[in-house]
């Protein structure tokens, strides 16, 4: 590269030739040897032209993947040991992000570079616009928003259990087997979380796993366990693994279970209570799933135990294929499976016959719940009474409410039998009655005389 050499060296030069002092000439030559040019030439070229020699730097000799590598990376030795946990808060910055040709901390206007040359008729001039002091503020701020991204708003139904987390969310049907769709499915995730595996040669392995339950709302459903390393396609494996797995489940009425049933797995146990129509689903969230999955409308479920998701999923999912439905249990047992329904006055219905003999000693009936349920008995805790209840500030407030601490229910006892708020001297004496809010009139001077 070739430069101008400064004035002071040519002066210097100049000076020393006109004065005839080689020494001072040779102070020169020494001081800037490459900008040298013999005595006899210095008056024949004006100014000096010099070779400026830059010297190979770290920064020269490597890429920029290879700097950013060695910042952002670890190595294998650190991941044999579990370190670089958050390697992914350390990424490589784009330094060229938010640069503009034509535009930097010299604001101009360059025609023909970063504006028009020609606006109409008028010819753009090259023109220095005030600085920008926030600039470089915003560039820096850009730079360090690579790589992360804002989640999309979603709209009220198609949240999950906790906003926007993936768990409760649904991602949609499998994807086709050959010729068969899956028309009507629809998949939902049951558990989304990331999970570590310590290994000797590639260090900490780390994975998300995903539990997804599929179905069609009528009756057919699975559900499968999906892992990869992209939570992605952690994603789509579950959902096409569930729709491999798919199993028939008998509903009552399209809306319930045949029956009460108690079912565990491992530490976890549940307690199936079969609920009329119209009373909804009050169970565990990830059964409310599943039930929502499979076209099951009204439940009531209580888990026992262990709350392991995992475990409550195949826990629910084995009682749903060992119930029974009623002429089962009618076959099993060679009796009349009788019902008892509030819309019958409670009179006994037959629901099932057994085939074949009929027992005739009814001594020997099992109890329908003890049978169904495996003689298992929910736990029913003890309510205690609230604390405050043994402290002396609620005995006085007890003793001052004793005069009128049923009069709420007294008045609304007598405004249904009798439609009025009254006593039992009311007939005798019918002035005998409480003055009503907004009852009472002034009376006018006419009804005084």
């Amino acid at each position: 590269m070739r430069v101008f050499a400064p004035k002071s060296i040519f002066n210097t030069v100049q000076r020393a030739v006109s004065i005839n002092r080689p020494e001072i000439l040779k102070d020169c030559t020494r001081c800037y040897s490459n900008l040298f040019v013999p005595p006899t030439r210095v008056l024949q070229f004006q100014p000096i032209c010099v070779q400026q020699i830059r010297h190979e730097s770290f920064f020269k000799k490597h890429t920029a993947e290879q700097i950013w590598k060695s910042v952002t990376s670890v190595s294998n030795a650190g991941k044999k040991r579990g370190r670089g946990k958050g390697a992914g808060k350390r990424r490589a910055k784009n330094l060229n992000r938010g640069q503009v040709i034509g535009v930097g901390e010299e604001n101009m206007i360059w025609p023909g570079l970063n504006a028009p040359i020609i606006k109409g008729r008028d010819l753009i001039k090259r023109t220095k616009l005030p600085s920008d002091p926030e600039r470089q503020a915003r560039l820096i701020k850009l730079r360090d928003s690579m790589g992360s991204f804002k989640m999309l708003r979603l709209s009220p139904t198609e949240r999950g259990w906790t906003g926007s987390r993936m768990p409760g969310r649904s991602i949609g049907a499998p994807d086709p087997i050959n010729e068969y769709k899956f028309e009507g499915f629809d998949t939902k995730v049951l558990e989304f979380k990331t999970v570590f595996c310590m290994k000797s040669n590639s260090g900490r392995y780390r994975r998300i796993s995903v539990v997804a339950v599929t179905g069609n709302k009528n009756g057919l459903a699975g559900f499968a366990l999906g892992k990869a390393a992209d939570s992605r396609a952690a994603l789509k494996r579950a959902k096409n693994r569930a729709g491999q797995k798919l199993m028939y489940i008998e509903r009552y009425n399209n809306h319930t279970v045949y029956h009460d049933f108690f079912t565990q797995f491992c530490n976890t146990r549940i307690f199936v209570e079969k609920r009329p129509e119209g009373y909804g689903l009050k169970c565990h969230r990830a059964i409310r799933t599943i039930c929502e999955m499979i076209g099951i409308k009204d439940l009531y479920a209580k888990v026992e135990g262990s709350t392991n998701l995992q475990n409550v999923v195949k826990a629910f999912f084995l009682g749903l294929l060992k119930q029974k439905t009623h002429q089962q249990l009618a076959d099993e047992t060679k009796f009349h499976l009788v019902e008892f329904r509030r819309e019958n006055d409670y009179l006994p219905v037959i629901v099932a016959s057994p085939k074949g003999s009929v027992r005739k000693d009814s001594k020997e009936a099992p109890d329908f719940l003890q049978y169904v349920m495996e003689n298992k008995v929910r736990l029913r805790k003890k309510k205690f009474p609230p604390f405050y209840t043994k402290k002396t500030h609620w005995y006085i407030k007890e003793k001052k409410m004793e005069t009128v601490r049923n009069m709420d229910k007294a008045k609304l006892n007598l405004l249904a039998e009798y439609g009025e708020i009254r006593s039992f001297l009311t007939d005798k004496y019918p002035e005998c009655r409480p003055v009503q809010k907004n009852s009472f009139k002034k009376p006018t001077e006419e009804e005084d005389q």
